[in-house]
């Protein structure tokens, strides 16, 4: 019988061979980090609407869509053809350009904390400006921080764990940087409180708004509300990471969600149509602080912010494009339904198989716990929605021998998940999320017969 892996390497030898290519020009011949995984990446060919297809002719169903960045799905028309018709009339002016006005407008019609907006070229380098401006506000040097939220890669935000020794990070950062964060558990206010309390250098308090890796460590709707209170308490800047939530958990992303608005917003991916590009957007009198005055402001209180790319004319077409689609709220309500029916699909064949797991998550994102019990059968209040089981447990929803069988099991049978869930856009059809819960339900069983999944009671 061909196991999984076996089938894998047979359904994808260019692939193979390019990673084999790849791994002498590349650090571990990938050039993104999710990328990396046993044996080897696939390389993919083209790519419209809810599929792609890779350089073997394999077609699949994507669910990592251009790690959350299309919310419209691949190749958009309306988004191919806006980039098209600028990359003609030229990509970069070094000079203002009306597009970016439309983008802007666009942003603080969607966005309710956007008073004003300063364009990056990507997530990491909002999230750097955020937390620069927070700075520059308060004049206050520490950030606030929680456990294993992603907000980027530059020096401040990668501290993400907490020990005896403090706050740690990977090589290469500086102790002295290090310093500057304060890593904390999420969902505990007192914990913020009593820090806030007794450091008065705290600049401001930087999360994911629906939580760790896009949320499947999650942050509870109640703890933005407490965050929004300590904040304007202790006169600390709030900044919600919202590259990932931004126009996708709802058309304002999660603040408008939730209602809790903070200071100031880390925005890309969907912003952009899925082209490089990110903002900043927030108080106007956080904004000030990039905004030109005399020479001594200059000298010792402006902060200087170039960037080369930065609303160019292509990524300002995309994000016109996409943005002016997502306001209808359609975008949002069509990948919403979808995940939903993939959610209640996994589900329902998890409950019928008898193996332990569940998938949940917040609008268009499902998060997948596969060979461990969920909180509905453990009484711990799960509602497929926001899991409330200790993180610990959820981290530990998949382990990491089922979890390469998984990716290389659906890969098999035509679906590319994103880690651990999909992630789910506009573009994905009954049909493709019906396919989706056939190639769980498939890969499931072949994992079940290679003993990497019991049944509940130790069955196989």
């Amino acid at each position: 019988m061909e196991t999984i892996l076996q089938r894998y390497h047979r359904l994808h030898p260019t692939s193979a061979r390019l990673y084999q290519q790849a791994s002498g020009l590349f650090p571990s011949g990938v050039t993104h980090d999710t990328r990396h995984y046993a044996p080897f990446t696939i390389y993919v060919d083209r790519a419209q609407g809810s599929s792609k297809w890779d350089v073997d002719g394999n077609e699949y169903v994507d669910y990592v869509m251009g790690h959350g960045s299309l919310l419209l799905g691949h190749a958009r028309p309306e988004v191919v053809a806006a980039v098209q018709a600028q990359v003609a009339k030229g990509s970069h002016y070094g000079a203002g350009h009306r597009l970016e006005l439309e983008w802007a407008a666009l942003v603080r019609q969607l966005i309710p904390s956007a008073e004003r907006v300063r364009y990056t070229s990507s997530g990491t380098e909002a999230t750097m400006m955020a937390l620069r401006l927070a700075r520059a506000f308060t004049q206050k040097s520490k950030i606030i921080k929680f456990q294993e939220h992603f907000h980027g890669w530059h020096d401040y935000v990668v501290a993400s764990a907490v020990s005896s020794a403090g706050a740690l990070a990977p090589s290469g950062i500086p102790p002295a940087v290090v310093g500057t964060m304060v890593v904390l558990p999420p969902n505990d206010p007192a914990a913020v409180q009593q820090v806030l309390e007794e450091d008065r250098d705290v600049a401001g308090i930087i999360l994911e708004p629906t939580g760790a890796s896009m949320g499947v460590v999650p942050v509870y709707p109640s703890f933005l509300g407490a965050l929004r209170e300590l904040a304007t308490r202790y006169g600390v800047v709030l900044i919600f990471d919202e590259v990932v939530t931004g126009f996708r958990t709802s058309t304002g992303g999660a603040q408008q969600r939730y209602g809790v608005i903070p200071d100031l917003t880390a925005l890309a991916k969907i912003l952009a149509g899925g082209l490089p590009g990110g903002a900043v957007a927030g108080r106007a009198e956080i904004l000030h602080m990039i905004e030109f005055g005399d020479e001594r402001w200059n000298a010792t209180r402006r902060v200087p912010h170039p960037g080369t790319f930065n609303a160019n004319p292509v990524s300002a077409a995309a994000g016109v494009a996409a943005l002016t689609l997502v306001a209808t709220g359609k975008e949002n309500a069509q990948a919403d339904a979808m995940a939903q029916r993939l959610r209640s699909g996994l589900n329902d064949m998890l409950e019928r198989l008898g193996v332990p797991g569940c998938a949940n998550g917040v609008a268009s994102m499902c998060h997948l716990r596969l060979g461990r019990e969920c909180g509905t059968r453990t009484g711990a209040g799960c509602d497929r929605t926001i899991c409330q089981l200790p993180p610990a447990d959820i981290r530990a929803g998949i382990a990491p021998q089922a979890l390469s069988a998984l990716k290389q099991g659906m890969l098999n049978h035509g679906v590319d998940l994103m880690g651990r869930g999909a992630i789910v856009s506009s573009a994905h059809t009954p049909g493709d999320i019906d396919h989706t819960v056939s190639a769980f339900e498939a890969t499931v069983g072949e994992m079940l017969a290679e003993e990497l999944l019991s049944r509940r009671g130790g069955g196989k």
